[in-house]
């Protein structure tokens, strides 16, 4: 097994909230390195339960999309989380996805100048609550980046390319990176003997981001342009089989971990090899749901 665990990423589905707070349980008795919980659901509220179901273990949001609430309330929020966890807890804030915002019909200004300020505000007002824990902001391209070294303590990604990350932390001062500036990139991965179903089950955990230009963008920049185009054209075609067809093996490595559980194993260490101090794991399977996921990397990392 590597020598370096990752972290997990942990949703609280509904129907199955206590028995997250028992899987949160098993993920720290088993030595992950964290625990991570995405915008799906109350992130916040299953940090909480977290904080008091476990003992040693890191854990944070990855991300609280900032629409959601007021840069006060969350602040009030992180800050409490901060002091009964002991210090274990990273607050992991981001804009969103385009198609998020308009389910929540909310008027947003541009995604660097409301970060800034949501951030400011979230400091400012935490000053006479005890403080803020380390603020981690969901980063994708350069500039956001840029704006997690200003105003953040670390920076998390979602299906970034590894590849891309030489660049990406060539941003990160080296200054920075002793004092704890956090790196982590979510990583959609499925472990199964069956390469090729492993590919399919992230293809299709991915064919929601590759319909969203920001992504697109994002890996064009990584040197995928040619898969990109071909996404694009599929999309304004309605052809979601073109879509599917239009994800190379290549780009798909590069951005997620598929297939038995030693290959799964040694991508983890080349995620820790390119730079990225926690990789989280998103784990999913090709025969079940949440728990089946969670069971098959248990048994890759026992």
């Amino acid at each position: 097994m590597t020598a370096r665990m990752p972290a997990l990423s942990l949703a609280a589905v509904p129907g199955r909230r206590a028995q997250t707070l028992e899987l949160a349980q098993e993920i720290e008795r088993r030595g992950f390195s964290g625990i991570y919980c995405p915008s799906f659901g109350d992130a916040v509220g299953l940090c909480l339960s977290i904080a008091h179901s476990t003992t040693e273990i890191e854990f944070g949001t990855s991300i609280q999309p900032i629409y959601l609430q007021h840069a006060v309330a969350l602040a009030t929020s992180a800050s409490y989380l901060h002091e009964v966890s002991g210090g274990r807890f990273r607050l992991g804030v981001g804009v969103t996805h385009g198609p998020v915002i308009s389910r929540l019909r909310v008027e947003t200004g541009r995604p660097l100048a409301d970060m800034r300020e949501y951030v400011g505000v979230m400091r400012t007002a935490a000053e006479s609550m005890g403080g803020l824990p380390p603020v981690v902001l969901a980063t994708l391209r350069d500039r956001m980046l840029d704006l997690a070294v200003e105003v953040g303590d670390g920076a998390v990604w979602a299906n970034a390319a590894r590849s891309r990350m030489a660049h990406s932390l060539a941003r990160v001062p080296e200054d920075r990176r002793p004092a704890g500036f956090f790196v982590g990139n979510m990583i959609p991965t499925v472990i199964d003997d069956d390469l090729e179903a492993a590919r399919a089950r992230n293809r299709a955990t991915l064919q929601g981001y590759v319909a969203l230009p920001n992504y697109r963008n994002y890996w064009i920049e990584a040197g995928y342009e040619a898969e990109m185009t071909a996404v694009q054209v599929a999309l304004a075609a309605g052809d979601k089989a073109g879509v599917m067809a239009a994800m190379s093996d290549r780009w798909l490595d590069d951005c997620t971990l598929s297939g038995p559980a030693g290959r799964v194993r040694e991508g983890i260490e080349g995620w820790f090899d390119a730079g990225v101090t926690t990789p989280i794991v998103v784990p999913s399977s090709t025969s079940g749901g949440q728990a089946k996921a969670f069971a098959e990397l248990f048994a890759a990392f026992a």
